[in-house]
């Protein structure tokens, strides 16, 4: 039986629930039209470029049919993906630098381990900032298979400075999601004075993957030059660059957002999320907002694949929950 709703994603829902929502049309399988869209962005973007990487954060219930712990694999759904990305697994749940409960744990790594066992790459991010805490994530993450991050500060704003060199450091060229060992994560360029900073900071590090946002503080997007000065290891090894999008929620502080959406909403923009100011849930399954992220020449999707990307790592892919309740 699926376990009772976990407590960070409790009050994501609690904090939309109390904005009434746009009134939903009715017999819509939101599990399944979230898994159409992933499914969408993947064969867009893998018929311009085969080998590019597609890794929904998150969400992971997707990867059975019915959404239950014990359900079959969901293979088409599970062919479209190449990683999945799960933030919390054993810190961070309740709260940063905190062990998540073995409960909700073993809840996730049900679904995680479908996923492994489909040959999906998982990628974990646990926010601790105590070293034996972080020592014990990537340990506990590497026993089980996975690739892991342990992030020092939940804004993923920061290169940790512990370790002082990436968990399972190597050499090596890494030309797939599989071969990657170990991954930095940083959205958030604000400790950054300039663009060249950030990407100074980064190619000094080992890390076999770098997964950082397109725009460098939201309006300066990087270039195909920018991306292919990431591209190489400080020890000299090829890495992943990967771009973060999200999916299920609208940003404010996008290229794409219009001003007068301020006061004549389309109907498919919802309510703000009152935990996150200035991102907007919307009707994911519509083709509006689809045609802003892929399958166009000005959609999002596009411009992270003309900038030479390896990748996209898409968030809020369980904005699912949000709909169900």
């Amino acid at each position: 039986m699926k376990k009772t709703t976990l407590i960070l994603l409790s009050i994501f829902i609690f904090g939309f629930s109390a904005c009434k929502k746009n009134k939903v049309p009715e017999g819509i399988d939101f599990k399944q039209e979230m898994r159409n869209f992933v499914q969408g962005i993947s064969s867009y973007a893998k018929g311009i470029n085969q080998n590019f990487v597609i890794i929904p954060q998150n969400g992971s219930e997707l990867a059975s049919d019915n959404g239950e712990e014990n359900g079959n694999p969901e293979t088409t759904y599970l062919n479209a993906v190449d990683g999945q990305g799960q933030e919390d697994l054993f810190y961070g749940y309740d709260s940063d630098d905190r062990a998540t409960s073995s409960d909700d744990t073993n809840y996730l790594k049900n679904f995680l381990d479908i996923e492994k066992n489909a040959g999906v790459q998982v990628m974990v991010t646990d926010y601790c900032s105590t070293h034996s805490k972080m020592d014990d994530a990537y340990a506990k993450n590497n026993a089980n298979g996975y690739i892991s991050f342990s992030a020092s500060e939940r804004n993923l704003n920061v290169i940790p400075d512990y370790p002082s060199t990436p968990y399972n450091v190597n050499s090596n060229d890494i030309t797939s999601l599989s071969d990657a060992k170990n991954f930095l994560y940083l959205i958030n360029t604000e400790n950054y004075s300039a663009k060249q900073d950030f990407i100074s900071a980064i190619a000094q590090t080992d890390y076999d993957l770098v997964l950082i946002d397109l725009f460098f503080n939201d309006n300066d997007a990087l270039t195909a030059n920018d991306i292919t000065a990431l591209k190489t290891k400080s020890n000299g090894g090829k890495r992943l660059v990967i771009c973060y999008m999200s999916i299920g929620e609208a940003e404010d502080y996008r290229y794409y957002w219009q001003s007068d959406w301020d006061k004549n909403k389309p109907e498919w923009l919802d309510k703000e999320n009152p935990n996150w100011k200035g991102n907007y849930k919307v009707w994911y399954w519509e083709k509006e907002w689809q045609d802003i992220i892929y399958g166009n020449d000005n959609s999002y999707l596009k411009k992270i694949l003309d900038a030479g990307f390896d990748g996209v790592y898409l968030d809020i892919i369980d904005a699912f929950d949000y709909y169900e309740e």
